[in-house]
């Protein structure tokens, strides 16, 4: 194995950006990117944890569920999850995040990155509303660099082309993972998948 160890070695292996993709970079939201936050029912959270320990959160919800308050300013509601509160905690220890919104069917992802602060107003959470419940905080990303990212990731992986699907799809068991562990008991496995399922039918 050849270790590289110099943002040098790295420009030699992969090259230079291009001026015009550099030119792709803006300090605040343009109306393409708005455009696609609005679609956007998916997006990946990215925080850090005051010593650097990165944590990354899935986000989802109908789409449009961030709202953008002004060009440099995005409102992310916090629903019900498991109660590690990861990213949460992350943000109150270090305020920098990178967002990205994905919008299914297209290759391109919106990504953006700025910082953090947590807000649970009354008032602000109640216009967040989604089956019947408001949000529980709301976390501002006051955003200071956003720019559209390329399709070849998606277009190597076939992600949004269904007939490829079959081949990866998986049923996640989060009893076996848990009496791997040592938290239940190997009898208990099913009962506990089927309230895991039960629960996302019922409880979202």
């Amino acid at each position: 194995m050849a270790r590289i160890e110099s943002v040098e070695r790295l420009r030699e292996l992969l090259g230079e950006p291009g001026a015009l993709v550099r030119s792709k970079f803006h300090e605040a939201l343009t109306e393409q990117a708005i455009a696609f936050i609005a679609r956007a029912p998916m997006l990946f959270l990215a925080t850090a944890r005051a010593d650097g320990t990165p944590a990354v959160s899935p986000k989802g919800d109908s789409p449009g569920f961030v709202h953008v308050e002004d060009p440099r300013t995005l409102l992310l509601p916090e629903r019900k999850g498991n109660k590690l509160i990861f990213s949460l905690q992350n943000i109150l220890a270090n305020s920098a995040v990178e967002l990205i919104f994905l919008v299914p069917g297209t290759g391109e992802t919106l990504r953006v990155a700025g910082h953090a602060e947590l807000d649970d107003d009354a008032g602000l959470c109640a216009r967040f509303i989604e089956h019947g419940r408001p949000a529980l905080l709301v976390t501002r990303i006051h955003l200071h660099r956003c720019y559209f990212h390329c399709a070849k990731a998606f277009l190597r992986s076939r992600l949004w082309q269904p007939q490829s699907w079959s081949r990866t799809a998986l049923r996640v068991s989060f009893g076996r993972e848990i009496a791997q562990a040592g938290g239940l008991a190997a009898a208990d496995v099913d009962a506990f998948d089927q309230g895991v399922h039960e629960r996302y039918r019922t409880d979202l």
